[in-house]
């Protein structure tokens, strides 16, 4: 099995057991550097796909409490090799889930992406979303990751027309990431009817899973979700919780 088709499994083996796959994301080496892999291990053991973000000193597409913790992790010498090591040295009880890097594009192009596809296969990565990158930019990234069987996810919006929904759909690898709302992370989404309609059109529109992402902090919204998608992304809710100290796995058992 490729890497990346073990992101749809894990999505579908949640569906199956009646209940939308939880995808938890983590801002690499946030709090601190050393407290990554426990952090990674509670998050995987909970989560049925880890989504672990890349440090970025522009990250448009995330809201204050992600950009604040990518200026935490760089200051503390966080990078995208780093992460790499990081992740290859996890046991294996925090490999309990598939792995994906969200990182924009720059630190991907510093890295080389002639090198990066096996280097992340090796660490133990399954695929790759990049937020800033156009699907019509994005040909020579996701030739480099298909000689490794790795995902390059594409993300849809409410505001995505209905042509380039389907193109994006058809190219999407591991999941569809629908975003609840324009603009960016971390506003709570209220879940409105519109926006589960929306959902629905997504969902006609794949062949793989679909999840529903940015705002989503709550039982309640993902009870609302839960019909109309395969899972949701838990991101600037967990960050937070990880940046009071609380206990991750408890906070993501309570949203099952």
């Amino acid at each position: 099995m490729r890497p990346r088709d073990n992101i749809s499994a894990a999505i579908n083996a949640a569906a199956a057991q009646g209940r939308p796959a939880l995808v938890g994301f983590l801002t690499a080496g946030f709090p601190t550097r050393r407290q990554f892999a426990d952090n990674l291990a509670a998050v995987a053991a909970v989560c049925d796909v880890v989504e672990i973000g890349v440090p970025f000193t522009d990250p448009m597409a995330d809201g204050s409490t992600i950009q604040r913790a990518s200026f935490i992790a760089l200051a503390d010498g966080v990078t995208l090799p780093w992460i790499l090591q990081a992740v290859a040295a996890l046991p294996d009880t925090a490999r309990a889930a598939p792995i994906l890097l969200m990182s924009y594009l720059n630190p991907l192009l510093s890295f080389g992406l002639e090198n990066l596809p096996h280097a992340a296969r090796q660490a133990g990565v399954a695929g790759f979303i990049v937020p800033d990158l156009p699907y019509e930019e994005s040909e020579d990234l996701k030739r480099a990751l298909d000689r490794e069987g790795l995902a390059l996810v594409q993300m849809v919006t409410p505001v995505t027309p209905a042509s380039r929904l389907a193109m994006l759909c058809r190219a999407a690898q591991g999941f569809v990431y629908a975003v609840t709302m324009t603009g960016t992370t971390g506003k709570s989404a209220e879940v409105p009817d519109q926006v589960l309609d929306y959902m629905d059109r997504v969902k006609r529109c794949s062949t793989i899973p679909v999840c529903a992402g940015f705002g989503i902090r709550s039982r309640a919204q993902i009870a609302r979700f839960a019909p109309h998608v395969d899972g949701v992304v838990i991101g600037s809710a967990l960050v937070e919780t990880l940046e009071r100290g609380e206990d991750v796995r408890a906070f993501l058992s309570s949203l099952r």
